[in-house]
């Protein structure tokens, strides 16, 4: 190759690399505009049993192992989060119950505690969409409140309307296991449990989706079989959700939902809140399946409720061996989430697909591993030539728009006696 060719050469590869800088920040310049004008909803959020106390300041940057805390949501551009008062399947009997009230009253008084005492000025408890709103133009943050899983109100009704009153705006039907509602998408085996118990949505799972519509709590049917999903879309009258899942027919597994619940969720007007969670997202590598099995075998983790006994130290030796091994084999990325979004697009259409993290309950991917990181999944969408409008509708648009159709069936029950 002679001089002039060399030169040439170089030349063009120089305004090659250059032209693709300029296109990917032009690209990231555009996403962060578009996600600063959009209000940025997170739809499944864990917290802690010490959340909201002196162990755990939600305002304190990165609190041991947690992955949202407020100064993360203001670094990523994340408006809103339901942070949700998870309880695990226990025994079904008197004293389960009790104890799941318990822990579930806990979790709620924490929340309460962060919006109405601790840091009302950084962030405020949102009891409709319309708070939302509100508080995104006062420029604070928002906290919706979720209940994961139905357990939490054993046989007794009565503690979803005190929920309600608390601000639960969400009601997650199930968890792993099957309970009084209906029948679990993952049965507890270590308890001998079969695939269906109830056959899908139980009597007592008809009364909870009813008395949620009029409470104007929407009914949440991540975790639920297919039988009891399709159950729980038939019975309601407002529209239903799934507030942390993803789509089966990207990936085979069982807390992910088909393409006819889908369907359904989307004939009811409902949104499936697609979620960063790197199993459901993909099929994890052989190898690291085996490890995972292998240090939740020797941790003892058969269930949710097996955490719980854990000291500080066991969790500390279990998070440094859960980052050996995703140090190994690295987790799924949000061009991963994206492709679900993109699937459930094409399915049901982008006025019934959101986003959810569920962080600090194992969700987190490459690129949104934090709240800081919520920025990237606009900026991936963007790349796949979505516009404002559609990424608004994916981010919290569809979501404030199911919880204004429950508060309106709510409102009619209550005007209709």
């Amino acid at each position: 190759m002679n001089q002039f060719a060399t030169l040439l050469a170089v030349t063009l590869a120089w305004f090659s690399i250059s032209g693709a800088v300029g296109a990917e920040d032009d690209l990231l310049a555009r996403a962060k505009a578009i996600h600063e004008r959009v209000i940025v909803i997170d739809s499944h959020v864990d917290i802690p049993p010490d959340f909201g106390t002196e162990a755990y300041d939600p305002a304190a940057a990165k609190a041991p192992r947690q992955k949202l805390d407020l100064p993360g949501m203001e670094e990523g551009g994340l408006d809103a989060a339901f942070f949700v008062a998870f309880v695990p399947q226990r025994e079904r009997s008197p004293a389960g119950y009790a104890r799941a009230a318990a822990d579930a009253f806990t979790k709620l008084a924490a929340i309460r505690r962060m919006t109405d005492t601790q840091h009302p000025e950084s962030i405020g408890l949102a009891l409709s969409a319309s708070d939302v709103r509100r508080l995104h133009g006062e420029r604070r943050r928002a906290a919706l409140i979720g209940i994961e899983n139905g357990y939490a109100v054993g046989r007794s009704l009565a503690l979803l309307d005190i929920f309600h009153d608390l601000g639960a705006r969400y009601f997650g039907l199930l968890h792993n296991g099957h309970n009084d509602i209906g029948d679990s998408a993952v049965p507890d085996q270590h308890k001998g449990e079969t695939d269906a118990e109830h056959g899908g949505l139980s009597e007592f799972g008809r009364a909870a989706v009813a008395r949620a519509n009029a409470l104007g709590i929407v009914v949440d049917i991540s975790h639920a079989a297919d039988t009891t999903a399709l159950d729980a879309i038939a019975a309601s009258r407002a529209p239903v959700i799934a507030s942390h899942s993803s789509v089966r027919a990207v990936h085979d597994h069982p807390r992910n939902l088909s393409d006819d619940v889908l369907q359904a969720l989307r004939d009811k007007g409902g949104v499936i809140q697609i979620v960063a969670y790197d199993s459901y997202l993909r099929a994890l590598p052989a190898e690291k399946r085996a490890a995972l099995n292998a240090l939740w075998e020797e941790t003892g983790l058969h269930s949710a409720a097996d955490w719980a006994r854990l000291s500080d130290q066991e969790k500390d030796a279990y998070y440094a061996r859960r980052y050996e091994i995703d140090r190994r084999w690295p987790k799924g990325s949000v061009a991963d989430l994206v492709d679900h979004i993109d699937r459930a697009v094409e399915l049901v259409g982008t006025d019934h697909v959101g986003i959810a993290s569920d962080f600090n309950g194992g969700g987190g991917i490459l690129g949104w591993d934090d709240a800081a990181e919520t920025l990237n999944v606009t900026v991936e969408l963007v790349r796949r030539g979505y516009n404002e409008e559609e990424i608004a509708k994916l981010w919290g648009g569809n979501l404030l728009r199911v919880m204004e159709a429950a508060e309106a069936v709510a409102a009619a029950a209550r005007e209709g006696g």
